[in-house]
């Protein structure tokens, strides 16, 4: 109510409170609801590389609003890749739910629901999704995604270039 004092706020924290700023403030607020946050992990991704990127991006802080909330996985390497990841996230204890193709794989995984993907998890649960290509990923992205923070892990140029122009 400061509007002498405050010429914008950037409330910082959960949905709630940021509700709660925004109906309440007389000055302008910058602000998001939520945090449904995507890394994609493309065909022609480093594998070791996105293993930990992925897992620094899910259990390094849980709680906040970038942290990954669904992980994409290109088809391709989802048989590899799949496998990999539960077994770094498992000493954590990551909740994995996972699409059809996901379960394939990893068959102790719970079933992800629509729910999930659009779900602001904040804390050690992580939907899984595998998708055909960059335009999948992207596509899941445009449907779920909160505009919030996205990420891919790539090493063709060409692919991240595309996934940076339309995310």
């Amino acid at each position: 109510h400061a509007e002498e004092y405050v010429d914008v706020l950037i409330p910082r924290g959960g949905e709630s409170l940021i509700r709660f700023v925004t109906a309440n403030a007389r000055v302008p607020v910058i602000k998001h609801y939520k945090g449904v946050c995507h890394v994609y992990v493309d065909q022609a991704a480093d594998l070791g590389k996105a293993l930990e990127i992925c897992y620094n991006a899910k259990v390094q802080r849980p709680g906040v609003c970038n942290a990954m909330e669904t992980l994409l996985i290109h088809e391709g390497i989802a048989p590899e890749f799949l496998p990999q990841i539960a077994a770094r996230y498992a000493p954590d204890e990551v909740e994995l739910r996972g699409c059809e193709e996901t379960r394939r794989h990893l068959p102790d995984v719970r079933p992800a629901t629509d729910d999930d993907y659009h779900a602001e998890f904040l804390d050690l649960v992580l939907a899984v999704k595998v998708v055909p290509d960059c335009t999948g990923a992207i596509e899941h992205i445009e449907r779920y995604g909160s505009d919030h923070t996205e990420a891919i892990v790539s090493e063709n140029y060409t692919t991240v270039q595309r996934f940076l122009d339309e995310v």
